[in-house]
């Protein structure tokens, strides 16, 4: 047997995951002696795994259907058949499980890894009828509370979580800011009759020696101009908005174009966006759509791309988050057009790393000035900025291992 045997699992979120498999599942197997095995939805297995990296499929199909249910029991199997050391759980869906797995032993351990504030969510996106809102919320939020009570350590994906979860107070490094250093003071150990509460931020992990490019200037309104739209695709991440600046632009940037590239969760959103995307007459490629798109794909789009769009519409759920493609745009160098997040916008400001830009206003200001602004500055002057990327939090997680033995 091998000396530490390492399970991350999640139901929804696929094989290749830039969390769960990219950073995480990378970092881990870096340590001596670990093997790592990676549990999720099915997806192409990345290459140049590892050798001590493993994939394990848990869903293949649609989320809402009877495979999600027969995931669980693969799950359950896997636990047995691995009998892992420690279970990084990404999806509270998998906590029951993994609670009735550890009461069932001596000695196992798992670590609950909060990517999103599930109960905030189900509660104001509309994805559920009204009448199940609450409820479902209130479920979540105590299974999660119960589950983090047994847990060896709990992560945090967002420093404002910290204040969020009830079962997650005492987070280390939750009054840390992203820019300014704090003193010493800010940073608090969780109590004594606590487990370990870590913020591990969602910053870029590098698939390759390749440098980003910078400074970096915009190219003059009579040549190509590459906009680019990654992640998620949702009317709340502002997809709408992103087609809609976009022909702004192009009255004065003919050769504006926008790639729009992601997977849609929605079948009614996904025809509505193809059919706009038709419309455009070639100014729009949408890359993904129904499909997941490997990260090594997106990645390869930012470095060719000259402006990144992060276009959300204003939401509790995402207000006091800082998007996963932020850190990536601010690694990789790429020119960013962003909304006045008060969270967003001292990175940006501080690299020097694009424009502020309301996409929610009614009247665009004119394209010409737009363009105008868009040309004139110099993005990256010192380069891509240390705080975007993964590798503190890489020693982060090496550390807790420590921690918990």
């Amino acid at each position: 047997m091998p000396a530490l045997t390492i399970l991350l699992a999640s139901v929804l979120k696929p094989l290749d995951d830039t969390r769960m498999l990219g950073k995480f599942g990378r970092t881990l197997a870096h340590r001596p002696g670990a093997q790592v095995h990676v549990a999720g939805r099915a997806a192409p297995q990345p290459p140049n795994l590892p050798p001590n990296l493993h994939v394990h499929e848990l869903l293949r199909g649609s989320r809402l259907s009877l495979a999600r249910l027969q995931a669980q029991w693969r799950y359950w199997q896997l636990l047995r058949q691995l009998q892992p050391t420690i279970v990084v759980v990404h999806a509270p869906e998998l906590l029951p499980a993994t609670v009735l797995w550890q009461w069932l032993g001596r000695g196992r351990r798992f670590v609950y890894d909060v990517r999103e504030n599930y109960a905030l969510n189900i509660r104001t996106q509309a994805v559920y009828p009204p009448w199940a809102r609450d409820v479902l919320a209130g479920l979540v939020r105590r299974l999660e509370t119960l589950a983090a009570a047994r847990a060896a350590a709990v992560l945090l994906a967002e420093r404002s979580y910290a204040a969020e979860l009830p079962f997650a107070a005492g987070a280390l490094e939750a009054a840390k800011p992203l820019v300014a250093s704090p003193p010493a003071q800010s940073q608090q150990l969780a109590p004594n009759n606590q487990q370990p509460v870590l913020i591990i931020e969602n910053k870029y992990q590098p698939y390759d020696n390749l440098p980003a490019d910078w400074p970096r200037r915009l190219p003059s309104t009579s040549e190509l101009l590459r906009l680019v739209y990654s992640g998620t695709i949702s009317e709340l991440n502002g997809v709408w908005e992103a087609l809609r600046f976009a022909a702004h632009l192009r009255t004065v940037w003919p050769l504006a174009h926008l790639t729009i590239m992601g997977a849609c969760q929605q079948p009614a959103l996904l025809a509505r966006l193809q059919a706009a995307v038709a419309a455009t007459n070639g100014a729009v490629t949408l890359v993904g759509g129904a499909a997941l798109v490997p990260h090594a794909a997106v990645v390869a789009e930012l470095r060719r791309s000259h402006l990144g769009l992060l276009p959300y519409r204003p939401h509790p759920s995402t207000a006091r988050c800082v998007p996963t493609k932020l850190f990536e745009y601010l690694a990789l160098a790429l020119p960013l057009v962003l909304p006045p997040n008060p969270l967003w916008q001292p990175l940006t400001e501080t690299a020097g790393a694009g424009l502020i830009f309301d996409f929610q206003q009614a009247t665009y200001p004119p394209a010409s000035e737009l363009a105008a602004g868009l040309q004139a500055d110099i993005y990256y002057p010192q380069g891509p900025p240390p705080l975007a990327f993964w590798e503190p939090e890489a020693k982060k997680i090496m550390g807790l291992l420590d921690s918990i033995g």
